[in-house]
């Protein structure tokens, strides 16, 4: 059997040897680093499986590694070891989007265990899938008519060959859909790849996307699969497809309907055999018609449409959806939290969720960690849930400002609000606000001094 590649990263030389050989003698292969920078270099010349590393560390720590990780290898899984009760620590590993956290000290069998799930489920992606096999997914835990109507098109375009474009909001769950279709599919044994094109630099696109030889270009120093090799006789979803340049467009739509693609700098031709999903958190109309995303492209990936609804609109479903989370976050902490107090309760219906099931899980993540009894407060929230909150029932295009607010106050408002409906994009924040990217940045920068940046948004409805 294959050795899976591994790369560790600890500053502590004992440490990181001792890892090293542990991870050996379990049947990894393990490279490793001495802190963050040196293991970016790493990572520019190997394709490790995951990276397991440490928080403190000189010059790049763990955290910062995690979201250079994030920008640039999207897809990869990443281990945090964090200090014990470093409660701050956990928050911001999974602010970051890590997959998976221990605290020190390690035991062997939990870390065994732990990189053998990362690996086994993540397939690539950067994230962990949240739902089972048989399709009863937690995005769409409930009796709602929405979230039945989702699960039946699920089930019923997964055993088919079809193309299936996604769309929804930020948080709607559209790469658990795209799980949850090719763990219905026949081609559930083999990889699920998830790739999110709007964090791969235009510059690495088509190589991550297609590959590349050994000197195809400056830093390409070995020949390197693609996304499409990689998921072969598999699925591949591409998601914010509309964020892909429009000169790899034109040639993914080349690859889906020749089913043969070209490594950048080769000569030769690969058949390929692989499902692709896409996924966009914007009308698909709207970018063609914007020129973001091209026609034949659109209408070849629109086989099949699945639109996922806001939370909002299936709010009914909330008591279920928590329940369901608080059964997996507790056995992923070691918590024993049964329930949720009433006044808690009564401001998650009251709130409009704006980045939906994500956010919902995300709060109540953080609360479970905080818990000590058997029941989650309010005192368990942080202290800005809501500042962003659409009104119940609303529709989530309207801004409160506050009576007495000065029109920079609105205007901080405003923007802040659009950026968190853009999922933090800021290049489709400025478009919807008709300004400059650069504009925006200085906004931002300017409300970050002055410590009114996101996160201190206010209210909206």
């Amino acid at each position: 059997m294959k050795r899976v590649p591994i790369l560790v990263v600890d500053d502590e030389p004992s440490e990181r040897q001792g890892l090293a050989e542990l991870l050996n003698a379990w049947g990894y292969d393990v490279d490793t680093a001495a802190d963050g920078a040196d293991a970016l270099e790493h990572l520019a010349r190997t394709q490790p499986q995951a990276v397991l590393t440490d928080i403190r560390m000189p010059r790049l720590d763990g955290l910062q590694l995690l979201e250079r990780i994030r920008q640039r290898h999207a897809t990869l899984p990443v281990l945090v070891l964090t200090g014990q009760g470093s409660k701050e620590a956990v928050i911001e590993c999974l602010r970051l989007h890590a997959n998976d956290y221990i605290e020190k000290p390690i035991h062997g069998e939990e870390l065994k265990q732990r990189l053998a799930d990362l690996v086994r489920s993540s397939d690539g992606a950067a994230a962990p899938a949240v739902g089972s096999q048989n399709g009863e997914d937690l995005g769409f835990v409930g009796t709602s008519t929405m979230a039945q109507q989702v699960r039946t098109l699920v089930r019923q375009v997964a055993p088919t060959t079809a193309s299936v474009l996604i769309t929804g909001e930020s948080g709607t769950g559209k790469e658990v859909v795209a799980r949850m279709i090719h763990a219905l599919s026949p081609r559930r044994d083999r990889t699920f790849l998830a790739i999110n094109c709007s964090a791969i630099p235009e510059s690495l696109m088509e190589s991550e996307i297609f590959g590349h030889e050994k000197g195809a270009f400056t830093g390409a120093l070995e020949r390197r699969a693609g996304c499409f090799e990689l998921a072969e006789g598999g699925t591949l979803l591409l998601d914010e497809i509309g964020e892909m340049p429009a000169a790899t467009q034109a040639k993914l739509l080349r690859v889906l309907e020749d089913r043969r693609l070209r490594r950048l700098g080769s000569r030769q031709e690969l058949a390929v055999n692989v499902r692709v999903l896409a996924a966009t958190n914007r009308p698909p109309a709207e970018a063609v018609a914007a020129g973001q995303l091209r026609a034949d492209l659109y209408y070849r990936l629109n086989v099949f449409h699945l639109h996922l609804p806001p939370l909002r609109e299936h709010r009914e479903d909330l008591p279920a959806l928590c329940t369901a989370l608080l059964r997996q976050l507790n056995e992923r902490h070691g918590r024993a939290v049964q329930g949720i107090a009433p006044e808690l309760q009564h401001r998650f219906a009251a709130y409009a969720w704006p980045g939906n099931v994500r956010e919902l899980r995300n709060t109540l993540e953080r609360a479970v960690i905080l818990a000590e009894g058997t029941r989650l407060e309010p005192g368990h929230l942080a202290e800005d849930f809501g500042s962003v909150t659409p009104a119940a029932g609303a529709d989530g295009s309207c801004v409160r400002v506050p009576v007495g607010a000065t029109v920079d106050e609105g205007e901080r408002l405003l923007i802040l609000d659009t950026l968190a409906r853009e999922g933090n994009n800021k290049t489709r924040a400025a478009e919807q606000l008709g300004i400059s990217l650069k504009t925006l940045q200085n906004k931002l920068k300017e409300y970050a001094a002055r410590g009114q940046g996101p996160g201190a948004r206010g209210q909206t409805v």
